[in-house]
């Protein structure tokens, strides 16, 4: 259940001065030997080990959702969905937030709750019609918590 509070000193949605917080957001970011031009790329492209398909994902010029829509057709394991893919997304959130102008454009949201509200269905990563786990928003945070006490 969301806070009250929350609700209304949140940023909910990472849309307009807030898509920064995206995955979608195109910012260098390297993972496992490759650069990726997003967070997103990285984290579908960590979905496989073939290299190929990783290379492919990394320099083929693909837009984050294209990358995002052919990861559907990756075979993933059970340890994917219940613990890698939330490790992945943490390495990778790390990484994106370890410069500025990112670490500072984070460090300016302050205490404030981030949610990744979509309307897309997604209930993991964000919430969808006030349901969802959030646990993109809630990687966010901590790296915002890490980062400010660093």
């Amino acid at each position: 259940m969301i806070d009250m509070k929350a609700q209304k000193y949140g940023i909910h949605g990472f849309f307009g001065p807030f898509r920064f917080l995206s995955n979608f957001h195109l910012v260098p970011v390297e993972f496992d030997g490759h650069v990726y031009p997003s967070t997103e790329h990285a984290y579908q492209a960590a979905k496989t080990n073939d290299q190929a398909i990783r290379e492919a994902f990394a320099l083929a010029g693909l837009t984050p959702a294209e990358v995002k829509r052919f990861s559907k057709e990756l075979p993933t394991d059970e340890v994917w969905h219940t613990a890698r893919k939330f490790e992945v997304m943490l390495e990778l959130t790390r990484k994106k937030y370890a410069k500025d102008p990112l670490k500072q454009m984070l460090l300016d949201t302050g205490d404030l709750y981030l949610e990744e509200t979509n309307h897309w269905g997604d209930t993991c990563w964000g919430v969808c019609g006030g349901v969802g786990d959030n646990h993109l928003g809630r990687i966010i945070m901590q790296v915002r918590d890490e980062l400010r006490s660093s």
